[in-house]
């Protein structure tokens, strides 16, 4: 695994001991991340995704939601696999009738961090030279999923009168994203949460939006052709790299939200990892406090003018 030695560095902390969580996207990148470091704080966590062993659906990866959820069990909690399509209705009423079997109906956090897009998003493309069909794609992977994921996750919350859930984005704003698909499928999410923390508010339920900044992923480290242990060599081929932060940063920013009884004043908000970094106190697992959004403001922003 990419991250095994770092992983040490995950504090376990017990505050989520008893609770029921859902990471709709676990399978790599920031949905692992989530999920072991709600691990980490205690939680029962259903890792879901399309890729299990044997049979991942992701050409050129090879992680599973199978080894997401052994290092969600490793690190204190209860990790339970579960595959899950969720652009497809059935599959996921089926994930959330299980959870009320199993679980008695308890459920606590819900994440919604299915994208998918990466290999659909062509970047220096108008909308219109863009293939359509790509776009919607994206649209159905990284909206409709977890428009669906959160219609059937809400009855369970609502019936307890408690509950979170976290729509993991790109970007703590309106502002457009560079590709009209790529942004549109972005700032849905912050306005899926939005939306849903009106409703959800008279249920006692919170609902906000969280983007992480400049994600070391798996992937992202792939693409440089580094490990997490010289990733800084890669700042030769992107500048912008040296603020980037771990999947953990934002997996501890989840496990702050869902661990903080005043959650609720954050109801309908864009938040981000550097801004809850300063307000927790957590750091990333390789002992920095990187700050995308500082740094963008100002290395980043005035070239884009």
């Amino acid at each position: 695994m990419v991250y095994e030695s770092a992983l040490q560095q995950l504090k376990q902390t017990g505050t989520l001991q008893g609770k029921v969580a859902v990471v709709a996207g676990g399978t790599r990148g920031a949905g692992r991340a989530i999920a072991i470091s709600l691990g980490a704080a205690g939680a029962t966590v259903y890792v879901t995704g399309r890729s299990v062993k044997g049979r991942p659906a992701t050409e050129g990866r090879t992680e599973t939601i199978d080894e997401t959820a052994e290092w969600v069990t490793a690190k204190g909690g209860v990790g339970i696999p579960v595959r899950v399509d969720h652009t497809v209705e059935d599959e996921v009423r089926g994930l959330f009738e299980r959870i009320q079997d199993e679980q008695h109906g308890q459920l606590d956090i819900v994440v919604n961090d299915i994208w998918g897009g990466d290999a659909l998003t062509v970047w220096g493309q108008t909308f219109w030279e863009h293939s359509l069909k790509d776009g919607l794609l994206i649209q159905q992977r990284a909206v409709h999923s977890h428009m669906i994921t959160s219609y059937y996750a809400a009855p369970l919350l609502v019936k307890r009168k408690q509950g979170l859930i976290i729509e993991i984005t790109d970007g703590v704003g309106y502002d457009y994203r560079g590709n009209l698909y790529y942004s549109l499928a972005k700032i849905s999410a912050i306005h899926l949460a939005q939306a849903m923390a009106k409703d959800l508010q008279p249920h006692g339920i919170t609902a906000l939006a969280l983007t992480p900044g400049f994600l070391r992923s798996e992937a992202m480290l792939d693409h440089f052709g580094v490990t997490e242990t010289n990733w800084q060599d890669a700042v030769k081929q992107e500048p912008h790299f040296i603020s980037s932060e771990t999947p953990y940063f934002v997996g501890q920013a989840v496990a702050a939200l869902a661990s903080d009884s005043r959650v609720a004043d954050k109801r309908g908000m864009s938040l981000s990892s550097w801004e809850l970094s300063r307000e927790y106190g957590f750091q990333d697992i390789d002992g920095r406090k990187p700050d995308w959004g500082r740094y963008f403001d100002e290395h980043v922003a005035g070239t884009l003018e």
